[in-house]
């Protein structure tokens, strides 16, 4: 992993939707961190602070230090609410990693040489199916993105769930479709029949 991020937090008492509303009006976020056998804890973090780590990708795919005092712990981030009409935070839960105890995370799909894939050199256009997958691995496995090399496609071509190159010690979460498409190459006026046909 190249990258590291330190989430800072600081415990809280009071809960219900008052005190949520309050801490929000002072730029704090509800949160809570579970997990790993342990009770779980109420905390807040920085809404400004939470912004800045979202702006990175990997932030969402990647074991985290969480800071509570003088206490780092490893998590993950799990689940986060949004306001539906504004930009604005609502509470984010945060779960505790094991180091020996296998994870199930959504990551995102990358598709990488897609300007110098075959198909679409020559006028075709390159069609993303599936942006993301649910994988199991342990901590340490936990990659911040699955690659998919789209280079020698020509048009026509696909790439199914089943043909994803996983790192090491990666697997997906559920068996997947073998039929189910990831990425098409169409042709340059719609594509053709058998791939449009394939992908369906």
């Amino acid at each position: 992993m190249s990258v590291s991020f330190n989430v800072i937090a600081q415990p809280r008492v009071d809960s219900g939707k008052g005190a949520s509303r309050r801490l929000r009006r002072t730029g704090l976020v509800p949160a809570i961190v579970y997990g790993a056998h342990l009770e779980p804890e109420m905390i807040t973090v920085s809404h400004n602070e939470l912004l800045k780590h979202l702006e990175h990708e990997a932030f969402y795919s990647h074991v985290l230090d969480l800071t509570i005092g003088d206490a780092v712990s490893k998590v993950v981030l799990k689940d986060m609410q949004r306001h539906p009409a504004k930009p604005f935070i609502l509470h984010v839960d945060f779960m505790r990693v094991s180091q020996d105890e296998k994870l199930r995370m959504m990551v995102p799909i990358h598709f990488i040489n897609e300007e110098k894939c075959k198909g679409v050199k020559i006028g075709g256009q390159a069609s993303h199916k599936i942006t993301e997958v649910e994988i199991v691995c342990l901590p340490a496995d936990l990659p911040e993105f699955i690659a998919v090399d789209l280079i020698d496609m020509e048009i026509g071509d696909i790439v199914h769930l089943s043909e994803l190159v996983l790192p090491e010690g990666v697997t997906l979460a559920h068996q997947p479709d073998p039929d189910e498409p990831v990425a098409v190459i169409h042709g340059a006026r719609g594509g053709s029949d058998d791939a449009e046909e394939a992908a369906v």
